[in-house]
């Protein structure tokens, strides 16, 4: 949050350009993405923090948390992102700045990895929360990582990438932490 709070205040300079720019995305956000991280991190934060002490619980907000939100979703826009930034040249600072961030991101991912593969070892009934929440979610996450349509296109082509590469990556990784955890993708 400070890297972005510094980006926004010492190089964009304009919070009312960012606020427009968030309320402007906020608005054409798909119900898919609504549903992952409006309804269902949401609830799951919410039931976590009402009963700390459900394992259930606390593999749900870890399945969501750290392996759709920041594992599918957000080491994906991360590589794509960075991708197109560096491949055109622009905003170098922030792609450096968002590196690190990243760096920091993959820790968390392998946080995650880490607590539902010993969890789901030592309660095995717990590898049935991972794979409900993960049926529960998976249709939005594709949906999330498929292109807007806009201006008839239906790729990704302002960014150099394309939907199968884009879903591609996600889902490799994905597929990788589900094995390291003990629950093959193919379980689900």
């Amino acid at each position: 949050m400070q890297f972005y709070a510094r980006f926004q205040d010492e190089v964009v300079a304009a919070p009312d350009l960012i606020a427009a720019h968030v309320q402007r995305a906020r608005a054409n956000v798909s119900d898919a993405f609504r549903q992952i991280f409006d309804v269902q991190l949401v609830q799951a934060h919410e039931r976590l923090t009402a009963e700390p002490g459900s394992l259930p619980a606390k593999v749900r907000f870890v399945t969501i948390y750290h392996l759709i939100l920041e594992g599918a979703l957000g080491l994906t826009t991360f590589k794509f992102t960075t991708d197109y930034l560096a491949g055109a040249g622009l905003l170098p600072g922030f792609v450096d700045g968002y590196s690190k961030i990243h760096h920091d991101e993959t820790r968390h991912i392998g946080y995650g990895v880490w607590y539902l593969r010993e969890t789901v070892r030592d309660h095995p009934s717990q590898g049935d929360t991972v794979r409900e929440t993960l049926r529960d979610l998976l249709p939005s996450v594709a949906e999330s990582l498929a292109p807007p349509a806009t201006g008839g296109s239906h790729d990704f082509a302002a960014i150099g990438a394309t939907s199968e590469a884009i879903r591609e990556f996600a889902l490799g990784g994905l597929t990788r932490r589900l094995d390291i955890i003990g629950i093959p993708l193919s379980s689900l």
